[in-house]
C-alpha cells in the first residue's frame, strides 16, 4: 500500500520538484552581479583557504592536496546544506504546506536537485583540476557514480527524518548545527582520517562514519586509483535505503498533523 502510494506520488510530483529546483536556482542569482559564477567562486575560495592553511601552514602531505580538499568540500557542502535545510523545510514552506497537498518529502527532493546541481558544478571543477595536475585516470574512476548515488540516498534519508522531527522540536536546528560542526572535523575534509588518527581509531572512525567513508572512497577512486571497500559500500547503501524508506513512511504517517503544529 505504502509502496503504491509512493510510486503514484513520484509519478505525479517528480516533475514539479525538478521545475521548482530550477526556479530556486534562478531566483538565487537573479539579483547578483556575478550570477552563477558564485557557485564556482564560493567552493574555490574555501579550497584555496584550506589548501593554504593545511597544505602550507600545517604541512599536509597528501598527494594532489588541492583536489583532495576540493572533493571533500564538494561532498560536505552538499550534505551540510541538506541537513540545515531539511530540519526546517516544512516550516519554511508553510505557505505551500497549509494551502495545497504535497508529499512533504517532495520539498526535500527539490532541495536535493538544487544542491546536487551545485555539487556537480564543483565536481566539474575537480575533473578540470585532475587534468591540470595530470592525475592518472583508471577504471576505478567509474566508482564516482555509485558513491555519489549512495551519498544522495543517505542524505535524503537523514533529511527526511530531520524534516519530521524539526516540525515538533523547536530547537532541533540549533542542535543539528552543533552536531554538524563535530561531524565536519570527524569526517576528514582537510586531512586523512586513517593516517592522522592513531590506529585502530582512525580505521574505526572511517568505517563507522558514512560521510568519512564515502569521502575516502571518492578520493581513493578519483585520485589514487583505489577500489572502494565494496562490502562497506553495499552496507551503507542498504542503511541509506532503510533511512530513506523509514523517513518517507514517517512523513506519510504524520504529515496531516504538520499543518496543526506550524
Amino acid at each position: 500500500m505504502l509502496w503504491r502510494r509512493f510510486k503514484a506520488d513520484m509519478k505525479k510530483y517528480l516533475r514539479y520538484s525538478i521545475i521548482s529546483a530550477k526556479s530556486q536556482l534562478k531566483s538565487e542569482i537573479a539579483n547578483s552581479y556575478l550570477n552563477w559564477f558564485w557557485w564556482i567562486l564560493d567552493p574555490v575560495c574555501f579550497m584555496l583557504i584550506y589548501t593554504f592553511m593545511f597544505g602550507y601552514v600545517f604541512k599536509a602531505r597528501e598527494a594532489y592536496f588541492p583536489i583532495f580538499i576540493f572533493i571533500g568540500l564538494s561532498m560536505w557542502d552538499f550534505f551540510n546544506r541538506m541537513m540545515n535545510t531539511g530540519v526546517k523545510i516544512v516550516k519554511d514552506n508553510k505557505a505551500i504546506v497549509t494551502k495545497v497537498y504535497l508529499p512533504k518529502y517532495i520539498l526535500i527532493m527539490t532541495k536535493l536537485w538544487n544542491n546536487g546541481f551545485k555539487m556537480m558544478i564543483s565536481f566539474g571543477i575537480v575533473f578540470a583540476m585532475m587534468l591540470v595536475w595530470r592525475v592518472p585516470i583508471t577504471l576505478n574512476l567509474l566508482w564516482f557514480f555509485p558513491i555519489l548515488m549512495i551519498l544522495g540516498i543517505f542524505t535524503f534519508g537523514c533529511a527526511a527524518h530531520l524534516a519530521h522531527y524539526g516540525v515538533f522540536v523547536e530547537d532541533l536546528s540549533n542542535v543539528i548545527s552543533i552536531c554538524l560542526r563535530l561531524i565536519f572535523y570527524m569526517t576528514g575534509i582537510f586531512y586523512n582520517v586513517e593516517t592522522r588518527i592513531p590506529a585502530p581509531y582512525g580505521e574505526m572512525l572511517t568505517k563507522g562514519n558514512p560521510m568519512a567513508f564515502l569521502l575516502q572512497s571518492m578520493r581513493g577512486a578519483m585520485l589514487y586509483g583505489k577500489t572502494p571497500h565494496r562490502k562497506l559500500l553495499l552496507f551503507w547503501l542498504l542503511v541509506s535505503l532503510m533511512l530513506a524508506w523509514t523517513g518517507i513512511r514517517k512523513i506519510y504517517k504524520n504529515e496531516n498533523s504538520y499543518v496543526k503544529v506550524i
